[in-house]
C-alpha cells in the first residue's frame, strides 16, 4: 500500500521534471532562433526596406531626399546608358569568374590531392591574402601597374619596354584586381568538390584507356559541378557589385555598377536614383541564381 501510494506521488512529480527538463533543453535553441532574427531583421531587413523607401523617393532640389513618392527612379534604371553599365559589369564578372575557374581547378586538385602536411601548407598559402585588408591588397597592385610602378621599371630595366605602358586606369587592371581578389573563393568549394571525388574513378577511367583529357571531360569535370556552381556564385556576385577594385584601378574611366551607385550617392547626390539602382542590381543577381538554381536543380553528376 506504501509502496502503490509512493508511485502514485513519484510520477506526476517525474513527469513535471522531465517537461521541465525538455522545455530548460529547448530553451538555449529557441534563444538563438530569436537572436538570429532580430539580427537579421535589424541589420538586414531593415535597412532593406529603409533603402526601397527611398529609391520610391524624389531627389531634392539641393541634392537629398524628398519624400515625394514617384516610381520615376525605376524607370531611369532601364536608361540605356544604364544598360551599357550592367552590360559591361556582366561581362567583366563573367570573364573574372571563368578565369577564376580555370586558374583555380588546377590548384585546386593539387591540394585536394596532396598529404595532409602539405595541404595545410597550400590552404594556408591560399588564405594568407585573407590576413591583409582587401583595400591595402588593392593599393598594392596601383604600386605595381602605375607609370613608375614595379611591373613598368622590371620590363624598361630587362629591356623589353623604353617607355611605361599605361596598365593603371584600364579594363586590364581591373579585371587583373577582380581575379587577384576573388580566385580563393572559387579554390577552396573546388578543394571540397575534389576531395570527395574517389581517386579510384580516375584509375578505372585510365584502366579503360582513357586519355588525361577524356578522364577530365567524363570524371573529374561532371564530378566538379557541384564546386563550379558554388565558386562561381561566390565570384560572380561580388565581382558583379564591386566597387573598390575598379574605383581603385579603374578610375572615372572604367565605370561598373558599384562605382555608378557611388557616384550617384556621393557625387551627385541622388539618394533615390541610387537607391533604385542598387535594387536594380539585386534583382539582377537574384534572377541569375534563380536561374543557375533552376539549371541544377534535379541534376546528379554521378
Amino acid at each position: 500500500m506504501v509502496g502503490t501510494r509512493w508511485v502514485g506521488f513519484a510520477l506526476p512529480i517525474s513527469s513535471m521534471l522531465t517537461n521541465r527538463f525538455a522545455t530548460s533543453s529547448a530553451f538555449p535553441v529557441r534563444l538563438s532562433l530569436v537572436s538570429a532574427g532580430l539580427f537579421l531583421g535589424l541589420f538586414f531587413f531593415l535597412p532593406l526596406v529603409l533603402v526601397f523607401g527611398v529609391s520610391l523617393a524624389s531627389r531634392g532640389l539641393y541634392g537629398g531626399i524628398s519624400w515625394i513618392a514617384t516610381w520615376e527612379n525605376y524607370q531611369r534604371v532601364f536608361d540605356p546608358l544604364v544598360g551599357v553599365i550592367f552590360f559591361r559589369s556582366l561581362l567583366l564578372a563573367g570573364f573574372t569568374t571563368l578565369v577564376c575557374a580555370v586558374v583555380a581547378f588546377p590548384l585546386a586538385y593539387c591540394l585536394a590531392r596532396a598529404s595532409r602536411h602539405w595541404q595545410l601548407i597550400l590552404l594556408t598559402l591560399v588564405m594568407i591574402p585573407f590576413w591583409t585588408n582587401f583595400l591595402v591588397r588593392t593599393y598594392a597592385w596601383v604600386l605595381i601597374f602605375r607609370a613608375d610602378g614595379i611591373l613598368n621599371s622590371l620590363l624598361i630595366r630587362v629591356g623589353f619596354l623604353e617607355e611605361p605602358l599605361s596598365l593603371l586606369f584600364t579594363d586590364v587592371s581591373v579585371f587583373v584586381g577582380l581575379v587577384y581578389g576573388y580566385l580563393p573563393f572559387m579554390v577552396l568549394p573546388l578543394v571540397a568538390a575534389i576531395e570527395r571525388i574517389s581517386p579510384q574513378l580516375e584509375d578505372a577511367a585510365f584502366d579503360l584507356y582513357a586519355s588525361m583529357g577524356a578522364m577530365f571531360r567524363h570524371v573529374l569535370l561532371p564530378l566538379s559541378a557541384p564546386g563550379f556552381l558554388a565558386g562561381g556564385v561566390l565570384v560572380f556576385i561580388p565581382s558583379l557589385g564591386a566597387f573598390i577594385t575598379p574605383y581603385l584601378l579603374g578610375g572615372g574611366q572604367n565605370m561598373m555598377v558599384g562605382t555608378f551607385i557611388q557616384q550617384e550617392f556621393l557625387v551627385a547626390r541622388d539618394w533615390p536614383y541610387g537607391s533604385a539602382i542598387s535594387f536594380g542590381l539585386m534583382g539582377s543577381v537574384l534572377l541569375i541564381w534563380f536561374l543557375l538554381a533552376r539549371t541544377s536543380v534535379g541534376k546528379d553528376p554521378s
